[in-house]
């Protein structure tokens, strides 16, 4: 993991302490020596808003390049590929492997470090306040290592924080999926017991019992299906969705639209999103799916005009037209996900509508939140846990169309057939209703449908392809961490 055990044996030395407002700051106030740190509750709260800057740093392309750039819903943009041909190719090499687990393991790191030091701080009486913090790690380290376990198969598990250079600590062989699996459901069962109620977070931007109730719900969706855990993971999942659901503050919006609104973050639908904001986080990934200004055409109508706006893109990976054009016409989603440029009667390019920021003194700046779930997501998932336990999935799946489709809802009206084509439909809804939301890779793979679905692979049927492959530059550095399978020379 480069620069990481140089990263850890600073922290033993210091640790930064970041400002203790919700827009986690990421500039240094102080640093404190480890012997006066972790002594109040004000160490605390820094110590977890840093781990919540480490989640942003892996929310800003990591979380969806890992989750959809492999699943044919992005292509090459308007100025070249980027180093994205890869992804949407699926043609990554150990020499050319793409994000590394390295920024994934330094918040594993800053929520082992507030787990073992926390305990120990007397929050003068306010143990609500220590148990939501410690919770709130708990959760951030589940969420880690769930990212890292779908995406790496097997991994290292670090339950202490790396606090030296000692080879005993920091070089040890990857544990298997199912202790991978087991960490993170055990840490998910402590936070929602630690967590002191049911209140949501203003901004909508920290863990919360919803959230790791969320998690844990995608977490036993996961093992039901891909880990032989069948019907009791399923009826766990279940319970986890149901009780988000019925979460007080938690509601489907009226809009669609509405949803990813630049000055609508935090709004009701979101459960847990990673925020961004003005001097204090860079743009994120949607950067790389809008228009530069000189590739703007000059014959676009006025109505396109006004909804491309500010341009200030990368325009280097793309929307797909396949994909594109799955959307109903009807769809509010469609206008609300892209924007399809035609150009001397032909079409030009397909620009990302989702997320794309605000304009601030005459530059677009992309920094919508990155949202990891919300109610849409999770009735969604609740209709696919349904159905996998041979139940009918048909009221979360008409109150998602039912939104979408407004007036012309009564043409789209989800109806239960066999579990099979319930499937096919579930997981066509979950395209429409998360696409550029960092889903699909992850849900082609769970369906089991990566080797129909995805244009590089069909044909490719080699389950290598399920996990990443781990970089030669991590190799090295770990010297007890093999190849996955296949992915060697």
């Amino acid at each position: 993991m480069k620069n990481f055990y140089k990263i850890i044996v600073l922290l033993t030395a210091s640790l930064v302490m970041f400002s203790c407002s919700n827009e986690l700051d990421q500039e240094p106030v102080s640093i404190i020596s480890n012997e006066s740190f972790w002594k109040t509750q004000d160490d605390a709260e820094g110590a977890l808003y840093g781990a919540y800057v480490d989640l942003r740093e892996v929310s800003r392309f990591d979380l969806n390049i890992l989750g959809e750039y492999r699943s044919g819903v992005v292509g090459e943009g308007l100025a070249g590929d980027g180093g994205y041909r890869k992804y949407y190719e699926n043609t990554m090499s150990s020499d050319d492997a793409g994000p590394s687990w390295e920024d994934f393991y330094k918040i594993i790191n800053s929520s082992n470090l507030i787990l073992k030091y926390v305990v120990d701080i007397d929050f003068t009486g306010d143990e609500s306040a220590k148990n939501g913090i410690l919770a709130e790690a708990y959760t951030m380290r589940a969420f880690a290592y769930f990212v890292m376990v779908r995406t790496w198969g097997d991994a290292i598990i670090h339950t202490e924080p790396i606090e030296s250079a000692n080879a005993e600590l920091t070089q040890k062989e990857r544990s298997s999926k199912q202790e991978v699996f087991n960490l993170i459901k055990a840490d998910l069962e402590m936070a929602i017991n630690l967590f002191p109620n049911n209140d949501m977070p203003s901004g909508r931007n920290r863990w919360s019992k919803a959230g790791a109730k969320a998690l844990k719900g995608d977490v036993y969706l996961w093992t039901g299906k891909m880990e032989n855990g069948g019907a009791e993971d399923y009826n766990t999942a279940l319970n986890a969705f149901n009780d988000v659901v019925n979460t007080e503050g938690i509601e489907l919006l009226p809009n669609y639209s509405d949803v990813h609104k630049f000055d609508n973050k935090g709004n009701n639908e979101i459960i847990m999103a990673v925020r961004y904001d003005q001097f204090e986080s860079s743009n994120n990934y949607i950067q790389d799916m809008y228009i530069l200004a000189q590739q703007i055409p000059t014959d676009l109508d006025a109505d396109t005009k006004d909804r491309v706006g500010t341009a200030g893109g990368n325009a280097i990976v793309l929307p797909t037209k396949s994909t594109a054009d799955k959307f109903s016409l009807d769809d509010s989603r469609r206008s609300a996900t892209f924007i399809e440029l035609f150009s001397q009667g032909a079409l030009y390019a397909i620009l990302a509508q989702k997320n794309t920021g605000t304009v601030i003194d005459g530059s677009r700046l992309f920094l919508s939140d990155v949202v990891l779930y919300r109610l849409g997501d999770i009735l969604l998932m609740r209709a696919e846990t349904l159905n996998a336990l041979d139940q009918d999935p048909s009221d979360d799946m008409n109150r998602i169309r039912q939104r979408a489709y407004g007036e012309n809802y009564p043409d789209h009206i989800f109806v239960n057939q066999s579990k099979s084509l319930n499937d096919e439909e579930i997981l066509e809804e979950r395209l429409f209703e998360l696409m550029l939301e960092g889903k699909r890779w992850w849900d082609l793979v769970r369906f089991n449908k990566v080797f129909d679905l995805v244009p590089s692979l069909q044909g490719r049927d080699d389950d290598k392809f399920l996990l990443w492959p781990i970089g030669n530059e991590i190799l090295s550095l770990e010297p007890k961490v093999e190849q996955n399978p296949g992915w060697g020379f």
